[in-house]
């Protein structure tokens, strides 16, 4: 990776910080396009084995950049990519938490955040299809993938079991060879 697609990288995570209202997760269709289909620099089956790797792993759920970004231009990608999703949205973090503090009971403050909500719920379910689309388009993982989607759904919207038994779920159906 030159000089320039270093650049290009950081400067591209740059902007998707500020996008990532929901956390960086939210801008993962953008960082497919980017990566995958304009800058060829991964294919579909290494970005999403980056995000579940990263997910997988303990820590912060912002790894996954530095995930994808290892394997768009290996250290020097990391911590273009790394550093371009963190700088702004922790500045811009820091700075909005301290003033909304100071106004949170406003017009203004709380119709802002009540408006984040729809925008974070959209963004998650972008994201969603792009990890999930080439699997539902793969006719020997489609039926297990969907199956999958539609319990994860139901249990998510209807109850109040914890999420890690649904990543456990997922893991299990892959290594029966599901999905």
């Amino acid at each position: 990776m030159s000089a320039a697609d270093l650049v290009a990288l950081f400067g591209h995570f740059l902007l998707l910080s500020l996008l990532a209202i929901g956390g960086a997760i939210t801008t993962a269709p953008d960082m497919h396009r980017y990566l995958v289909v304009e800058k060829h620099w991964m294919g579909d089956a290494t970005f999403t084995s980056s995000i579940a790797i990263a997910q997988a792993a303990p820590g912060p759920n912002v790894l996954f950049v530095a995930v994808l970004g290892w394997n768009a231009g290996g250290p020097l990608g990391a911590f273009a990519a790394s550093s371009g999703i963190l700088l702004p949205s922790t500045v811009l973090s820091l700075w909005a938490t301290r003033w909304g503090a100071q106004r949170r009971e406003t017009r203004g403050v709380r119709a802002f955040t009540a408006g984040l909500t729809p925008l974070t719920l959209g963004l998650l379910l972008s994201t969603g299809w792009v990890l999930a689309e080439p699997y539902l388009r793969d006719p020997h993982y489609r039926w297990g993938s969907l199956a999958l989607i539609v319990v994860t759904v139901l249990v998510m919207t209807r109850t109040r079991v914890s999420p890690m038994w649904l990543v456990a779920l997922g893991a299990l159906a892959g290594v029966l060879g599901l999905v």
